[in-house]
């Protein structure tokens, strides 16, 4: 860590809140001399110390580690990306960086033939969900009633308040991405999106 540059960061931050290192002090119970030591780039302060001084700013414990041209850009390489695979043979792949106050997602999605993997409850209003078939038949029911067949190349946009169910009735495995704004995380499965 480049302790110069964090304490640039915390300074940063605390002159465009108006704050003095007392004021500082007291909002984050830090003592004045330790922040006047992180400012200076002098002291490396342990990550509960950093946790304190973030609280205090009312910003992100990230804020402070990482250099905001750094937020502009987030790489995941492949060999990062999380896959789980589920009983059934359906397997997902989170495609997308994980960026704090960000809910966006990217998954990517095989379903082998014959799997129905289940119901997915809506999200808050205001989300927003997009599925694009890569290859295979994907069948989808929405608030279980209204079923939309997407086949490759197919791409569905939907108000993502609804209730969600995929399935592939098909002989051949189904490969799509679903592209997620979400509001909330949906109430039920350890990930959001199928």
């Amino acid at each position: 860590m480049d302790l110069v540059a964090l304490g640039q960061r915390v300074q940063r931050l605390r002159r465009e809140r108006g704050l003095t290192l007392q004021d500082l002090a007291a909002e984050s119970a830090v003592s004045v001399s330790m922040l006047s030591a992180v400012e200076r780039g002098d002291k490396a302060p342990t990550v509960v110390v950093l946790d304190r001084v973030a609280t205090g700013l009312g910003v992100p414990l990230a804020t402070l580690l990482v250099e905001p041209e750094d937020e502009r850009v987030v790489v995941r390489r492949a060999a990062e990306q999380d896959v789980v695979d589920e009983p059934g043979g359906w397997r997902r792949t989170i495609l997308t960086p994980v960026v704090p106050g960000v809910n966006f997602e990217w998954i990517r999605s095989t379903l082998p033939p014959g799997c129905v993997p289940g119901e997915y409850p809506a999200y808050a209003p205001g989300s927003h969900e997009f599925i694009a078939v890569e290859s295979g038949t994907l069948t989808l029911t929405v608030d279980g009633e209204r079923v939309i067949v997407l086949g490759a190349g197919d791409s569905v946009y939907l108000a993502a308040d609804s209730t969600l169910a995929y399935a592939n009735h098909s002989a051949e495995p189904v490969t799509y991405h679903v592209a997620a704004l979400i509001m909330r995380p949906r109430a039920a499965r350890g990930l959001s999106s199928a």
